[in-house]
């Protein structure tokens, strides 16, 4: 379910990433993601907040920058994933910033194979 604030990040985020054929999108973690060669970049929250990779050596350096939380699975830090207030990407120049700062570290991964579709479940016959 988008919201319009989800929405209008993911406007924003397209008008930065431009048609950079290395950016795909895919609904995922809540909120559509934008991912570079198969990795996760920058995922849109519902409430207009991001979701940022930012890689495991970067991961103590991003704990310090403005409106940046550690993503937590199952009671553990994720290392390497933040989320990102909406407030502190209010301006383009902000985003832009946090979307640079995280393609300098997905960027760095080899690319990832596209999986192939897997064949939909189809119900028992009785």
């Amino acid at each position: 379910m988008k919201s319009e604030a989800m929405t209008h990040l993911a406007d924003r985020v397209r008008m930065l990433v431009g048609d950079d054929p290395s950016i795909t999108e895919k609904f995922m973690f809540g909120g559509l993601t934008f991912l570079l060669n198969g990795h996760i970049l920058v995922g849109c929250k519902k409430d207009g907040g991001i979701l940022v990779s930012v890689g495991k050596d970067n991961h103590e350096a991003t704990k310090a920058r403005p409106g940046a939380t550690e993503m937590v699975h199952n009671g553990r830090v994720i290392s390497g994933f933040f989320w990102v207030d909406g407030e502190a990407i209010d301006d383009d120049d902000a985003l832009e910033d946090w979307l640079r700062f995280a393609a300098q570290a997905v960027a760095q991964r080899p690319l990832k194979p596209e999986k192939p579709a897997r064949p939909r479940k189809t119900p028992a016959k009785r």
